[in-house]
Protein backbone atom coordinates (compact mmCIF):
# COMPACT_ATOMS: atom_id res chain seq x y z
CA UNK A 1 0.00 0.00 0.00
CA UNK A 2 1.44 3.36 -1.36
CA UNK A 3 2.06 5.89 1.81
CA UNK A 4 0.15 9.47 2.00
CA UNK A 5 0.24 12.36 4.45
CA UNK A 6 -2.66 10.38 6.43
CA UNK A 7 -0.07 7.47 7.63
CA UNK A 8 2.03 7.25 10.34
CA UNK A 9 5.88 6.34 9.42
CA UNK A 10 9.22 4.85 11.24
CA UNK A 11 11.48 7.77 9.93
CA UNK A 12 12.66 10.51 8.27
CA UNK A 13 13.27 8.55 5.08
CA UNK A 14 9.85 7.31 4.79
CA UNK A 15 8.45 10.88 4.73
CA UNK A 16 10.00 11.36 1.41
CA UNK A 17 8.03 11.58 -1.71
CA UNK A 18 4.37 10.71 -2.24
CA UNK A 19 3.48 14.87 -2.82
CA UNK A 20 0.58 15.98 -4.40
CA UNK A 21 -0.36 17.56 -7.53
CA UNK A 22 -2.35 20.55 -7.75
CA UNK A 23 -3.73 22.49 -10.28
CA UNK A 24 -2.19 25.40 -11.58
CA UNK A 25 -5.73 27.38 -12.17
CA UNK A 26 -4.80 30.45 -13.70
CA UNK A 27 -2.78 29.04 -16.50
CA UNK A 28 -4.66 26.30 -16.89
CA UNK A 29 -7.95 28.81 -17.57
CA UNK A 30 -5.36 31.13 -20.23
CA UNK A 31 -4.59 27.86 -22.01
CA UNK A 32 -6.79 25.76 -21.90
CA UNK A 33 -4.94 22.97 -20.86
CA UNK A 34 -4.80 20.91 -17.23
CA UNK A 35 -1.77 22.14 -16.05
CA UNK A 36 0.14 20.58 -12.82
CA UNK A 37 2.15 20.95 -10.20
CA UNK A 38 4.00 18.46 -8.28
CA UNK A 39 4.11 20.01 -4.81
CA UNK A 40 8.13 18.73 -4.18
CA UNK A 41 8.39 21.45 -1.45
CA UNK A 42 6.42 19.88 0.63
CA UNK A 43 8.89 16.80 1.08
CA UNK A 44 10.52 17.07 4.98
CA UNK A 45 14.08 18.90 3.49
CA UNK A 46 11.97 20.86 1.84
CA UNK A 47 12.68 20.73 -1.85
CA UNK A 48 12.43 17.89 -4.47
CA UNK A 49 16.37 17.04 -3.77
CA UNK A 50 15.15 14.97 -0.97
CA UNK A 51 14.89 12.41 -3.43
CA UNK A 52 18.16 11.96 -4.90
CA UNK A 53 19.62 12.61 -1.40
CA UNK A 54 17.61 9.64 -0.21
CA UNK A 55 18.70 6.95 -3.21
CA UNK A 56 21.94 8.03 -3.51
CA UNK A 57 22.15 7.24 0.35
CA UNK A 58 20.22 3.76 0.16
CA UNK A 59 22.16 3.19 -3.13
CA UNK A 60 25.83 3.81 -1.40
CA UNK A 61 24.74 1.64 1.70
CA UNK A 62 24.16 -1.19 -0.19
CA UNK A 63 27.30 -1.25 -2.06
CA UNK A 64 28.73 -1.01 1.33
CA UNK A 65 30.53 2.42 0.65
CA UNK A 66 29.50 3.78 3.90
CA UNK A 67 28.07 3.26 6.45
CA UNK A 68 26.58 4.65 9.74
CA UNK A 69 28.93 6.92 11.24
CA UNK A 70 30.53 8.09 8.04
CA UNK A 71 30.61 10.84 6.14
CA UNK A 72 28.62 12.34 2.98
CA UNK A 73 30.81 15.16 0.67
CA UNK A 74 28.99 16.83 -1.50
CA UNK A 75 28.90 19.94 -4.07
CA UNK A 76 25.75 21.57 -4.01
CA UNK A 77 23.64 24.53 -4.61
CA UNK A 78 22.41 23.94 -1.36
CA UNK A 79 19.24 21.48 -1.33
CA UNK A 80 21.07 18.54 -2.38
CA UNK A 81 23.02 19.44 0.90
CA UNK A 82 20.29 20.04 2.78
CA UNK A 83 18.89 16.38 1.77
CA UNK A 84 21.35 14.60 2.00
CA UNK A 85 22.32 16.03 5.48
CA UNK A 86 19.21 15.26 6.92
CA UNK A 87 19.14 11.71 5.40
CA UNK A 88 22.42 11.38 7.01
CA UNK A 89 21.90 12.59 10.41
CA UNK A 90 18.70 10.07 10.58
CA UNK A 91 20.94 7.50 9.56
CA UNK A 92 23.84 8.76 12.36
CA UNK A 93 26.01 10.03 9.56
CA UNK A 94 28.05 13.58 9.01
CA UNK A 95 27.85 15.56 6.71
CA UNK A 96 30.56 17.78 4.88
CA UNK A 97 29.22 20.16 1.79
CA UNK A 98 30.65 22.18 -0.84
CA UNK A 99 28.26 25.44 -1.70
CA UNK A 100 29.55 28.36 -4.09
CA UNK A 101 29.46 31.92 -2.12
CA UNK A 102 26.97 33.00 -4.46
CA UNK A 103 24.08 31.20 -3.03
CA UNK A 104 21.08 32.51 -1.41
CA UNK A 105 21.98 33.12 2.71
CA UNK A 106 18.86 30.83 3.65
CA UNK A 107 20.02 27.59 2.35
CA UNK A 108 23.62 28.55 3.94
CA UNK A 109 21.74 28.86 7.00
CA UNK A 110 19.47 25.65 6.70
CA UNK A 111 22.68 23.67 6.19
CA UNK A 112 24.58 25.08 9.10
CA UNK A 113 21.14 24.03 11.43
CA UNK A 114 21.44 20.85 10.25
CA UNK A 115 24.74 20.29 11.73
CA UNK A 116 26.53 19.80 8.13
CA UNK A 117 30.33 21.10 7.59
CA UNK A 118 29.53 24.14 5.52
CA UNK A 119 32.68 25.34 3.46
CA UNK A 120 32.17 28.34 0.91
CA UNK A 121 33.83 28.79 -1.83
CA UNK A 122 33.64 31.05 -5.54
CA UNK A 123 31.75 30.77 -8.09
CA UNK A 124 33.78 28.86 -10.52
CA UNK A 125 33.06 27.53 -14.01
CA UNK A 126 33.11 23.51 -14.13
CA UNK A 127 36.77 23.59 -15.70
CA UNK A 128 38.40 24.92 -12.53
CA UNK A 129 39.90 22.80 -10.17
CA UNK A 130 38.08 25.32 -7.62
CA UNK A 131 35.18 24.58 -8.97
CA UNK A 132 32.46 23.48 -5.41
CA UNK A 133 31.06 20.04 -7.67
CA UNK A 134 35.07 19.27 -8.49
CA UNK A 135 36.65 21.21 -5.28
CA UNK A 136 33.81 18.73 -3.17
CA UNK A 137 35.66 15.51 -4.78
CA UNK A 138 39.52 16.73 -3.86
CA UNK A 139 37.95 16.94 -0.29
CA UNK A 140 36.17 13.66 0.07
CA UNK A 141 39.63 12.52 -1.18
CA UNK A 142 41.61 14.07 1.95
CA UNK A 143 38.62 13.33 4.64
CA UNK A 144 39.49 9.97 6.37
CA UNK A 145 37.21 8.41 8.20
CA UNK A 146 36.72 4.29 9.30
CA UNK A 147 33.27 4.17 8.29
CA UNK A 148 33.71 5.61 4.83
CA UNK A 149 33.70 8.33 3.28
CA UNK A 150 31.26 8.83 0.50
CA UNK A 151 31.91 11.44 -2.52
CA UNK A 152 27.69 12.22 -3.43
CA UNK A 153 28.53 13.20 -6.97
CA UNK A 154 25.25 14.07 -7.66
CA UNK A 155 25.52 15.02 -11.44
CA UNK A 156 26.56 12.44 -12.48
CA UNK A 157 25.60 9.58 -10.26
CA UNK A 158 22.52 7.92 -11.92
CA UNK A 159 21.01 7.25 -8.75
CA UNK A 160 19.88 10.43 -8.65
CA UNK A 161 18.28 10.10 -12.03
CA UNK A 162 16.83 6.26 -10.45
CA UNK A 163 14.89 8.45 -7.74
CA UNK A 164 12.66 9.62 -10.03
CA UNK A 165 12.16 6.65 -12.14
CA UNK A 166 11.10 4.88 -9.45
CA UNK A 167 8.93 7.43 -7.37
CA UNK A 168 8.28 10.67 -9.14
CA UNK A 169 7.56 9.42 -12.78
CA UNK A 170 5.79 6.32 -11.05
CA UNK A 171 3.16 8.95 -8.79
CA UNK A 172 2.43 11.62 -11.41
CA UNK A 173 1.18 8.51 -13.60
CA UNK A 174 -0.77 7.09 -11.02
CA UNK A 175 -2.11 10.65 -9.56
CA UNK A 176 -3.46 11.12 -13.09
CA UNK A 177 -5.12 7.99 -13.60
CA UNK A 178 -2.35 7.19 -16.25
CA UNK A 179 -3.46 10.33 -18.60
CA UNK A 180 -0.75 12.41 -18.78
CA UNK A 181 -0.01 14.29 -22.01
CA UNK A 182 3.42 16.10 -21.39
CA UNK A 183 5.94 16.72 -18.54
CA UNK A 184 8.43 19.28 -18.40
CA UNK A 185 11.36 20.76 -15.69
CA UNK A 186 14.28 22.54 -16.03
CA UNK A 187 17.67 20.76 -15.43
CA UNK A 188 20.39 21.40 -12.41
CA UNK A 189 21.65 17.30 -12.34
CA UNK A 190 19.48 16.25 -14.91
CA UNK A 191 18.04 13.20 -12.62
CA UNK A 192 13.99 14.59 -12.19
CA UNK A 193 13.53 15.16 -16.36
CA UNK A 194 15.80 12.06 -17.50
CA UNK A 195 13.65 10.08 -14.34
CA UNK A 196 10.51 11.06 -14.67
CA UNK A 197 11.32 10.88 -18.91
CA UNK A 198 12.22 7.15 -18.83
CA UNK A 199 9.13 6.20 -16.78
CA UNK A 200 6.41 8.02 -18.58
CA UNK A 201 8.04 7.06 -22.03
CA UNK A 202 7.58 3.17 -21.16
CA UNK A 203 4.40 3.62 -20.47
CA UNK A 204 2.89 6.02 -23.15
CA UNK A 205 5.65 6.28 -25.84
CA UNK A 206 3.77 9.69 -27.04
CA UNK A 207 4.11 11.70 -24.24
CA UNK A 208 6.03 15.03 -24.84
CA UNK A 209 8.98 15.98 -22.62
CA UNK A 210 10.20 19.34 -22.59
CA UNK A 211 12.75 21.58 -20.98
CA UNK A 212 12.48 24.97 -19.54
CA UNK A 213 15.74 26.26 -19.50
CA UNK A 214 16.88 29.36 -17.88
CA UNK A 215 19.46 32.24 -19.39
CA UNK A 216 22.99 31.25 -18.40
CA UNK A 217 22.34 27.65 -19.22
CA UNK A 218 23.87 25.32 -22.58
CA UNK A 219 20.93 23.01 -22.58
CA UNK A 220 18.16 25.61 -24.60
CA UNK A 221 20.63 25.33 -27.58
CA UNK A 222 22.17 21.80 -27.07
CA UNK A 223 18.39 20.66 -27.27
CA UNK A 224 17.46 23.20 -29.87
CA UNK A 225 20.59 22.85 -32.56
CA UNK A 226 22.63 20.35 -30.98
CA UNK A 227 25.41 23.00 -29.44
CA UNK A 228 26.39 23.13 -25.75
CA UNK A 229 26.39 27.18 -25.82
CA UNK A 230 24.91 29.33 -23.10
CA UNK A 231 24.05 33.01 -23.60
CA UNK A 232 23.13 35.49 -20.64
CA UNK A 233 22.25 34.64 -16.89
CA UNK A 234 19.97 33.99 -14.13
CA UNK A 235 19.61 34.41 -10.50
CA UNK A 236 17.69 31.25 -10.32
CA UNK A 237 19.63 28.91 -8.29
CA UNK A 238 20.31 25.36 -8.76
CA UNK A 239 19.08 24.84 -12.36
CA UNK A 240 21.20 25.90 -15.72
CA UNK A 241 24.02 23.30 -17.31
CA UNK A 242 26.70 23.99 -19.25
CA UNK A 243 27.74 20.08 -19.79
CA UNK A 244 25.89 16.86 -20.43
CA UNK A 245 26.14 14.94 -16.62
CA UNK A 246 26.04 11.25 -16.48
CA UNK A 247 21.85 11.67 -15.60
CA UNK A 248 21.42 13.96 -19.05
CA UNK A 249 23.05 11.13 -21.17
CA UNK A 250 20.60 9.38 -24.25
CA UNK A 251 18.16 11.87 -23.19
CA UNK A 252 15.95 12.94 -25.97
CA UNK A 253 13.58 15.51 -26.02
CA UNK A 254 11.36 17.15 -27.96
CA UNK A 255 10.57 20.45 -26.42
CA UNK A 256 12.93 23.24 -25.76
CA UNK A 257 12.42 26.18 -24.26
CA UNK A 258 14.48 29.62 -23.15
CA UNK A 259 13.28 31.43 -20.14
CA UNK A 260 14.22 35.21 -18.57
CA UNK A 261 14.23 35.63 -14.87
CA UNK A 262 11.10 38.29 -15.46
CA UNK A 263 8.76 35.66 -16.55
CA UNK A 264 10.22 33.69 -14.16
CA UNK A 265 9.40 36.08 -11.80
CA UNK A 266 5.89 37.14 -13.01
CA UNK A 267 4.92 33.75 -12.55
CA UNK A 268 6.42 33.16 -8.99
CA UNK A 269 4.71 36.82 -7.78
CA UNK A 270 0.86 35.79 -9.20
CA UNK A 271 1.02 32.26 -7.45
CA UNK A 272 1.69 34.18 -4.12
CA UNK A 273 -0.61 36.73 -4.99
CA UNK A 274 -3.62 34.93 -6.39
CA UNK A 275 -2.73 31.08 -5.70
CA UNK A 276 -1.21 31.06 -2.38
CA UNK A 277 1.91 29.12 -3.19
CA UNK A 278 5.27 30.28 -1.96
CA UNK A 279 7.86 29.12 -4.47
CA UNK A 280 11.33 29.72 -5.76
CA UNK A 281 12.62 30.34 -9.19
CA UNK A 282 13.31 27.41 -10.35
CA UNK A 283 9.14 26.95 -9.94
CA UNK A 284 8.88 30.24 -12.13
CA UNK A 285 10.84 28.82 -15.17
CA UNK A 286 9.19 25.41 -14.72
CA UNK A 287 5.56 27.16 -14.68
CA UNK A 288 6.63 28.94 -17.70
CA UNK A 289 8.01 26.49 -19.33
CA UNK A 290 4.71 24.23 -18.79
CA UNK A 291 2.54 27.55 -20.15
CA UNK A 292 4.58 27.70 -23.37
CA UNK A 293 4.30 23.67 -24.14
CA UNK A 294 0.54 24.06 -23.75
CA UNK A 295 0.47 26.98 -26.02
CA UNK A 296 2.26 24.83 -28.56
CA UNK A 297 0.35 21.57 -27.80
CA UNK A 298 -3.07 23.49 -27.79
CA UNK A 299 -6.15 22.68 -25.26
CA UNK A 300 -7.57 19.74 -23.82
CA UNK A 301 -4.08 18.28 -22.48
CA UNK A 302 -2.87 17.54 -19.36
CA UNK A 303 0.60 18.72 -18.58
CA UNK A 304 3.30 18.17 -14.91
CA UNK A 305 5.95 20.06 -14.04
CA UNK A 306 7.47 20.35 -10.81
CA UNK A 307 7.48 23.18 -7.86
CA UNK A 308 11.24 22.63 -6.56
CA UNK A 309 10.87 24.60 -3.56
CA UNK A 310 9.58 27.19 -1.45
CA UNK A 311 10.35 31.15 -1.90
CA UNK A 312 11.39 31.37 1.53
CA UNK A 313 14.64 30.20 0.88
CA UNK A 314 15.50 33.38 -1.65
CA UNK A 315 13.53 35.82 0.62
CA UNK A 316 16.77 38.16 0.35
CA UNK A 317 16.75 37.93 -3.37
CA UNK A 318 13.40 37.22 -5.09
CA UNK A 319 11.82 38.98 -2.77
CA UNK A 320 13.80 41.91 -1.69
CA UNK A 321 12.65 45.01 -3.91
CA UNK A 322 16.08 46.91 -3.89
CA UNK A 323 17.74 43.22 -4.94
CA UNK A 324 15.36 43.19 -7.73
CA UNK A 325 15.78 46.83 -8.52
CA UNK A 326 19.74 46.33 -8.82
CA UNK A 327 19.38 43.27 -11.67
CA UNK A 328 16.50 45.55 -13.78
CA UNK A 329 14.08 43.22 -12.60
CA UNK A 330 10.10 42.91 -11.89
CA UNK A 331 8.70 43.03 -8.54
CA UNK A 332 5.33 43.00 -7.12
CA UNK A 333 3.58 46.06 -5.96
CA UNK A 334 3.82 44.92 -1.77
CA UNK A 335 7.22 44.83 -1.80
Amino acid sequence: MSKSFLNTYDSFSECIGNTPLIKLKKISEQTGCNIYGKCEFLNPGGSIKDRAALQIIKDALKSNKIKSGGTIVEGTAGNTGIGLSLVGNSLGMKSVIVIPKTQSEEKKDMLRLCGADLREVEALPYKDPGNYVRYSETLAKEIKNDNGVFWANQFDNVSNKKAHYLSTGPEIWKQLDEKVDAFICSVGTGGTLSGVNQFLREKNKNVIIGIADPLGSALYNYYKHGELKAEGSSITEGIGQGRITKNLEGLNLDESFQINDNEALEQVFDLLRNEGLVLGGSSGINIVGAKKLAEKMGPGKTIVTILCDYGTRYQKKIFNKEFLKSKNLTFPDWL
